[in-house]
């Protein structure tokens, strides 16, 4: 996973603000948490807010 958000980052896709290897322990971690969840779409909404965590930030709020 290290290695997927490094290339991302690297070509933009990804935040680069965190190191590529702490960004994936954050985004495993996060994601262990779907087997105490209640429901499909709660599992599907911490989907979706990891996936925002990833996303680069904007230059204004850099």
């Amino acid at each position: 996973m290290r290695d997927l958000l490094t290339e991302g980052a690297r070509i933009g896709d990804i935040r680069d603000d965190i190191a590529p290897g702490e960004l994936a322990i954050c985004c495993l971690h996060a994601l262990a948490a779907a087997s105490s969840l209640p429901s499909k779409a709660a599992v599907r909404r911490l989907v979706a807010v990891t996936l925002a965590g990833l996303r680069p930030l904007r230059a204004s709020r850099r």
